[in-house]
């Protein structure tokens, strides 16, 4: 799962992890119950087509077929086989996936899905990607960063803005942008964002003295900001369907087979966004690809009770795990009713997450309902109220009920 924020509070004393991350990467594999598991960097969410064909192919050739989006727009591949590291690095350097071996965990770049596609933004984003993962690569002294450190790149709108990125950029009227440190209220006005990103990395990079991964844990880093950031967005996460310019997608839990990304790369007009919120946005694609790719089992409406429902590997993949917690929230969301108001100015449902285990990984931040496996059935608690015992179809229904206790 993406990694869950690091409960360190705002402006206190600089931790000493006392070790380095253990983020997997594309050569750093992890070892997963299910197989070795490798997580590959895509700046910006973006991908061209034979990109995505070519991972694809990698996930049937080398592991369990299927491929996983994560919360900041990259890929991982699960049930590799332990001894094909090589072979793995040799199909993505092919594909231009993997342009350093040596900054390769550090290139954690998000970018606002839309940008440029409907006129909302202030800016379109995708060349200060290309161009802050060429000088991030380039940079000796950036190979120190953290594997969980995070840029965002916003276009104006707010969207990803909100997930408190290490280090965060708001484009501006003017061609400039605000820059803001971790969970900041206030940015800085700059000329040349992409400079001034990398500046700002070096500096957190500086004072964490190799003892912290985020700017979040480093306090007083900068003096305040000058400028108030502007209002971030309602809801992040574009809607799914039809959208001016291409068209939205949602995968479930993340997952999709290789058959089903195989299917997005095929609608795409040659690129392939991926959003954070494990999503994606094909810019270009025609409204007939919608009935195909809603057969093949990707989500193309909002609206329905799988809006804001997230959940952590579960069985078989962790071992750590008291159920397989993916199938059996797959079951309560496909029997829930839907949430027409999501989108229609209303409450909304609370976001939900299904956890096989007291670590509760990749949990959301806020206001959420937590259904946590015991062994015996699930505990469903709405955060800050009293945990109700459920199992089977009690479950679902008191998940659906406690989602709506806005």
């Amino acid at each position: 799962m993406p990694p869950t924020p690091d409960a360190i509070a705002a402006g206190s004393a600089v931790p000493d992890r006392g070790r380095a991350d253990a983020c997997p990467g594309a050569l750093r594999l992890h070892a997963a119950d299910d197989g070795a598991l490798a997580r590959v960097r895509l700046p910006g969410g973006l991908l061209t087509a034979g990109q995505a064909l070519a991972l694809a192919d990698a996930a049937e050739a080398l592991g369990d077929g299927a491929l996983e989006t994560t919360s900041r727009g990259n890929v991982q591949l699960r049930g590799l086989r332990s001894d094909c590291g090589a072979e793995l690095a040799a199909r993505l350097r092919a594909a231009g996936l993997l342009p350093s071996d040596t900054h390769e965990r550090v290139r954690n770049i998000v970018a606002s899905p839309l940008a440029g596609l409907d006129g909302i933004g202030r800016a379109d984003i995708r060349a200060w990607v290309r161009e802050l993962d060429v000088r991030l690569c380039a940079s000796t002294w950036a190979a120190g960063l953290s594997g969980k450190f995070l840029f965002a790149l916003d276009d104006g709108r707010g969207d990803v803005a909100s997930l408190n990125a290490d280090v965060t950029l708001i484009a501006g009227p003017d061609g400039g942008a605000l820059l803001r440190y971790g969970r900041a209220e206030l940015g800085t006005p700059v000329a040349d964002p992409v400079a001034a990103a990398l500046e700002a990395a070096r500096t957190v990079l500086d004072a964490a003295a190799g003892r912290a991964w985020h700017a979040r844990e480093i306090p007083d880093l900068l003096p305040p900001g000058t400028r108030p950031l502007p209002p971030p967005a309602a809801d992040p996460n574009p809607p799914l369907g039809v959208l001016p310019g291409g068209l939205s997608l949602g995968v479930r839990f993340g997952r999709a087979s290789a058959v089903q990304w195989r299917l997005l790369a095929e609608a795409s007009a040659g690129e392939v966004r991926l959003t954070p919120w494990r999503g994606a946005v094909l810019p270009g694609a025609q409204a007939r690809w919608l009935e195909p790719l809603a057969a093949a089992g990707l989500r193309t409406a909002s609206g329905t009770a799988w809006e804001r429902a997230t959940a952590c590997t579960g069985l078989p993949g962790c071992g750590k795990s008291l159920a397989d917690v993916r199938a059996d929230a797959a079951r309560a969301l496909d029997g829930a009713p839907d949430a027409p108001q999501v989108r229609a100015g209303g409450p909304g449902l609370l976001p939900v997450h299904w956890s096989g285990c007291e670590r509760r990984c990749g949990r959301p931040s806020g206001r959420w309902v937590d259904v946590l496996a015991t062994g015996q059935g699930y505990r469903v608690t709405v955060t800050g109220g009293l945990p109700l015992d459920v199992t089977g179809r009690a479950a679902a229904e008191a998940v659906a009920q406690a989602r709506r206790a806005n």
